[in-house]
């Protein structure tokens, strides 16, 4: 019986929800990276994945033809709306574009009971600016400070911290640079060195080498997008930093392989590679 003043429900009983992963970021007209990358990741490991649209891209194989930031409010909206209604486990960050949505973003992240993982995006894959040189600063004073895990390559911890590494021995040096800004952990990426994908995580404390296999591929549009999503949602899932960490490496390992030519320029990972590669072991 319906209590006075009170509305019965007419939602038929479901499954209980998977976990919540929020995504802030910029969209990719494209569909390789983003927010497009980011739901596709979250959809492939099992997650519900949620978004908050920071920026708007004219973006293809071939680069970022132009990128249009939206206002500080819609951006707080979004967020609220999502997170007062639904709730989140994780929260993953990527494009920003300017000091103003940083710091709101970074505002909404410290008032939210969930891991942040935080890719401090500062260039597209074509090396056009998605991020304004005055944002930096509140990057490194207000977003990592209150990032669980921040995943910077190794070009943007040398926008970030001037710390230029070359070679994997410089990798903790790069590591220890990112954390005095106060993430608890920092995952340096060392894809664009030679060699084998090794990949550097750490507090400061204790230190997790990540290595595999370099593919010959160049359609890797989307790797950090989906990198940084893919932790979140294993954070989401229940998993330990380093075991969140370690098993996302090994997603965007096999999205890496699958990635396929799409335009003229450079294509995307294969977010759903596990997914096809089921599906055609399950065929008769």
């Amino acid at each position: 019986m319906t209590a006075p003043g009170t509305r019965a429900s007419t939602q038929a009983p479901g499954r209980a929800a998977p976990p919540r992963v929020l995504t802030v970021a910029g969209s990719d007209s494209g569909g390789g990276a983003g927010i497009q990358a980011d739901l596709k990741t979250m959809l492939a490991l099992g997650v519900h994945g949620m978004s908050v649209l920071t920026a708007v891209t004219a973006q293809n194989s071939l680069g970022v033809q132009g990128a249009w930031e939206l206002p500080v409010a819609a951006v707080r909206a979004q967020y609220r709306s999502v997170v007062d209604d639904i709730g989140v486990q994780a929260v993953k960050t990527g494009m920003l574009a300017t000091a103003e949505l940083v710091e709101a973003v970074a505002e909404l992240i410290a008032g939210t009971d969930a891991p942040a993982v935080v890719d401090p995006v500062g260039v597209s894959k074509h090396g056009d600016p998605l991020l304004a040189a005055s944002a930096l600063d509140s990057v490194r004073t207000r977003l990592l400070p209150v990032a669980t895990v921040a995943t910077p390559n190794l070009d943007e911890v040398a926008q970030l911290t001037g710390v230029r590494a070359t070679s994997e021995a410089q990798l903790p040096e790069a590591a220890a640079a990112v954390l005095a800004y106060g993430p608890r952990w920092a995952l340096i990426k060392g894809g664009h060195l030679s060699g084998e994908a090794v990949d550097l995580l750490t507090d400061g404390r204790e230190e997790h080498w990540l290595r595999a296999p370099r593919h010959d591929n160049r359609h890797t549009h989307g790797t950090g997008c989906t990198l940084a999503s893919a932790i979140a949602s294993y954070l989401a899932l229940g998993r330990s930093v380093p075991e969140a960490v370690t098993a996302a490496k090994a997603y965007v390992t096999g999205a890496i392989a699958a990635g396929f030519r799409l335009g003229g320029g450079i294509g995307p990972v294969d977010h759903g590679w596990a997914l096809t590669r089921e599906r055609c072991v399950g065929t008769p």
